[in-house]
């Protein structure tokens, strides 16, 4: 199984920063204002920067201590909007700061939901909600965080299509789809949140008519799409390939890509480096495209930064646990070469 990988706390469409246009019953940006950096901004970009983040915090830490160089070049990361990924039992009181922050600034807010029962099978990033019943309250308490602000949601990075994989035990199979679709319901009801129901990554799911009905199941019809490539690293041009097939089969639904470090794409069959964790911290990728909504697709609603560039797959190739921050592999993507021209401001 090709995965998607990295765990991730420690986070579409349709919806502007100024003048704002009702299309159905979503909001799309109909004039956003450029904001190069400064807090909030994020260059060509509605979405909100957090200003403290990981990079924020490294980058002055380097130029305290005679690394401008390494300081500036991790700065880019934290210049760009990248996802929050809401945490612990009870993820209200951390979504209702980040949402009325990016309101004060405002931005939209990237959120990522991942806490669904057997989150990631067992693997680097397991754990999740213990029953479908604590998920379900977890779920409102967010939801609840969001409040009548604006927020885009991801929705559960990976757990379709692990569904779709086999890997699930029995019982989560059989409840996961539907504690989705529920989720995607509680989020809807937010007059102000847009939720995209993660579909993997072009390198995963071969049978697109299976990931479409599990996607139905998941609620993706009432959400405003789909997301894909999710804290993997394949080519926008190969996502958007992928996406189209995809789309098609859900009717045209819109969807996002996560761009974060898909710079020089996955590691190359028969580099010798890759293997069955060839998602898991490879050396030599690079950041991409920068967030925006400007991405010449109708259908693909943003490229967004889900993954925080920096913060660890897994305990591979010397990296520290899941969700850990890794300053090298973070400068890394930065300096790379074959790095996105777009992240240049």
């Amino acid at each position: 199984m090709t995965r998607i990988r990295s765990h991730r706390p420690g986070a579409a469409a349709r919806r502007g920063a100024a003048a704002l246009v009702c299309a159905g019953c979503a909001w799309w940006p109909a004039a956003v204002p450029a904001v190069a950096g400064g807090p909030g901004g994020g260059g060509d970009s509605p979405f909100w920067v957090e200003p403290d983040a990981r990079a924020a915090r490294q980058a002055r830490v380097w130029q305290e201590r005679g690394r401008e160089a390494d300081g500036e070049a991790v700065r880019r990361i934290a210049e760009q909007p990248t996802a929050v990924w809401m945490t612990g039992d009870d993820p209200r009181e951390q979504v209702a700061r980040v949402t009325e922050e990016a309101e004060r600034a405002s931005r939209i807010p990237l959120l990522v939901a991942y806490n669904v029962p057997h989150r990631d099978c067992g693997q680097y990033s397991s754990g999740g909600a213990p029953t479908a019943e604590a998920y379900r309250a977890w779920v409102a308490r967010a939801a609840e965080g969001i409040g009548e602000r604006r927020a885009w949601v991801v929705l559960e990075p990976d757990a379709v299509a692990q569904w779709a994989s086999g890997c699930l035990p029995r019982e989560a199979a059989q409840e996961r789809l539907g504690l989705l679709a529920e989720a995607v319901a509680a989020f809807k009801a937010r007059p102000g949140t847009s939720v995209y129901v993660d579909a993997g990554n072009a390198g995963w799911i071969s049978d697109q008519q299976l990931l479409a009905d599990a996607l139905r199941k998941a609620g993706v019809e009432r959400a405003d799409g789909f997301a894909l490539n999710v804290s993997n690293f394949h080519t926008t041009p190969v996502t958007r390939a992928y996406g189209e097939k995809l789309s098609q089969r859900l009717g045209g639904a819109h969807y996002i890509i996560d761009t974060s470090r898909n710079g020089n794409g996955p590691l190359p069959a028969g580099s010798g480096q890759g293997g069955a964790e060839s998602w898991c911290n490879p050396p030599g990728r690079a950041l991409g495209a920068a967030p925006t909504t400007h991405t010449g697709d109708p259908r693909v609603d943003a490229f967004v930064w889900i993954k925080r560039p920096g913060e660890s797959d897994g305990a591979c190739r010397g990296a520290p646990a899941a969700g850990h921050w890794w300053a090298e592999y973070a400068l890394g993507l930065v300096t790379a070469r074959g790095g996105q021209p777009l992240l240049q401001s």
